[in-house]
């Protein structure tokens, strides 16, 4: 069970003055609305890069690196030990959000940065106007009533690969989960997983693909909106119907006509239609 403690943890590493500085953080665009843009497993703020022209005229943007990013110059802020669960990664975004002297963000969480953002505004209700969940899943694994979209042996299997041949499964993990008929997806989650390393790579899943977040759903009280694509690999529609139902706040759920677990690289466009229409609802 995650448990959801009301005090971020003093003594965590990540919690010392210039946090922002350590994970890249960048801010662009103006208004008055501030949108919180945060990567998902294997990736990097980057991986905003096609939405951010299409936003920053209107709106104020954040983007930063999660410690286990591969563009993070400390490889030594990375600590399993420290990073055993995304709670731990909750309290780093709160500890961002207050460092940047932000008030009643949208955040927009990827992948697994979404549980992220659903802890963090149980925490600290008062830092989040909206969260956009894309692609995002309270739970990986299968179990009698609930449809994560892997078994458990799919899981193992996967650490596996990791462990024995990492390049060759950084190749075959973003075929599988990004688009085969965008290049661009699928090349720059490849690049972007080799950059991270099997260290890092190893550890990070063990605490994602083991995670159980459902429980926290019905605590989450900041209004969503759940981003899916068509067909995702990672993430199947069943998991964001499964969190439209248990999410206990306002929530609304869009479906982008894309294929795979990057709609902001395969259709930036029309995920940007999505977007600005969550903002102004």
């Amino acid at each position: 069970m995650l448990l959801i403690e009301l005090n971020v943890n003093p003594n965590m590493a990540t919690s010392e003055k210039g946090l922002s500085a350590a994970l890249n953080a960048k801010t662009e665009g103006c208004g008055s609305e501030t949108i919180v843009l945060a990567h998902g497993y294997g990736t990097d703020q980057s991986i905003w890069d096609k939405i951010l022209p299409l936003l920053a005229q209107n709106y104020r943007l954040v983007v930063f690196d999660w410690p286990f990013s591969g563009t993070i110059n400390n490889k030594n802020l990375y600590d399993p030990v420290k990073y055993s669960s995304l709670e731990d990664f909750a309290d780093d975004l709160i500890t961002l959000v207050n460092e940047m002297n932000l008030k009643t963000v949208t955040f927009v969480g990827h992948s697994m940065s979404g549980m992220i953002g659903c802890i963090a505004s149980i925490k600290r209700p008062q830092l989040f106007k909206r969260l956009v969940l894309v692609a995002a899943s309270p739970r990986f694994q299968n179990s009698d009533d609930y449809e994560g979209g892997f078994s458990s042996s799919d899981i193992e299997q996967l650490l596996s690969n990791i462990e024995t041949n990492y390049e060759n499964f950084a190749s075959d993990f973003a075929s599988s989960v990004g688009d085969s008929v965008n290049d661009l997806s699928v090349d720059k989650f490849e690049k972007s997983l080799i950059k991270m390393g099997p260290r890092v790579a190893l550890s990070l899943a063990k605490t994602i693909f083991h995670c159980d977040c459902r429980e926290i759903l019905g605590k989450v009280e900041t209004p969503c909106t759940i981003i899916q694509t068509t067909i995702d690999k990672a993430v199947p529609r069943s998991v964001a119907l499964y969190m439209e139902k248990k999410i206990k706040g306002e929530v609304t759920l869009e479906i982008i006509d894309t294929i795979g677990h990057f709609p902001q690289l395969t259709a930036p466009v029309k995920f940007v239609e999505v977007l600005k229409g969550a903002l102004t609802s």
